[in-house]
């Protein structure tokens, strides 16, 4: 869509396309999601033009030139100076390759993915149950339509499908049985206090430390960080130094 498409005219001011975008960009995403549909839209643009309307009616009555409007100029002016002098500092921070690479090697146990499982189950309430299902699987039933057709579990909508989990996620009696078994195994129903579960395995990762590539936007933030305080608390020391300061409590 053209940017500088004309949405609105209000007296001589125009509502374009670059408008609406540079609004809804700053707009929380759940909030700028409301304005997506054609009707949402077209609420944004009556409102933006309900907001040029008390403009060209605050030039109109010359309410730039009030002098309680330009102490409000001031202390916005201020406020932004404040900012921008702030942003100078911390923008100067810049994290180069060979300080993500140091840092990784110095921090690897920070970067471990332990072993885990990824697994389906079928949860019923009773054991008998379970046996019977298991006797279907066997003679050709799928697990995953086993598991929607049988499973109480929320996940059975997705063929039972659990997802990778580590140790410490699930309860005791199912993770000891599933990280007992191999990949593609099925195992004969587990009881835990939510029922009896048939588990089938579907693959496992051995524990295993991430690589810098996997980790560095993680590396990169931790390093900025660091940085933007050190600078930040630099440049106070600094002017501490430069400007006398006298606090009154």
């Amino acid at each position: 869509m053209d940017k500088t498409k004309v949405l609105a005219v209000v007296g001589s001011r125009q509502i374009t396309t670059d408008d609406v975008n540079m609004i809804l960009q700053n707009l929380a995403p759940q909030t700028a999601a409301q304005f997506k549909s054609e009707e949402g839209m077209k609420n944004l643009i009556r409102e933006l033009v309900n907001q040029e309307l008390f403009y060209l009616d605050a030039v109109e009555n010359a309410f730039d030139k009030e002098e309680e409007f330009l102490q409000e100029i001031e202390k916005a002016k201020l406020n932004i100076l404040k900012q921008y002098a702030l942003n100078k500092v911390l923008n100067s921070a810049v994290v180069g390759e060979n300080e993500v690479v140091a840092y990784y090697l110095a921090n690897q146990s920070q970067f471990s993915a332990p072993a885990s499982v990824s697994a389906s189950h079928i949860l019923v309430d009773e054991l008998e149950k379970a046996q019977d299902i298991a006797k279907e699987i066997e003679n050709g039933l799928s697990f995953s339509d086993a598991a929607k057709e049988y499973s109480k579990c929320p996940s059975g909508k997705q063929g039972g499908s659990l997802g990778y989990f580590s140790a410490g996620r699930m309860v005791p009696e199912f993770e000891k049985a599933a990280f007992g078994m191999e990949k593609g195994e099925i195992s004969s129903p587990v009881k835990t206090q939510f029922g009896y579960h048939l588990i089938m395995v579907e693959d496992k990762k051995d524990e295993a430390v991430k690589s810098v590539d996997q980790v560095r936007d993680q590396i990169v933030s931790q390093i900025m960080a660091q940085k933007q305080n050190e600078l930040y608390q630099s440049k106070v020391n600094e002017l501490k130094g430069k400007y006398p300061i006298e606090i009154n409590l």
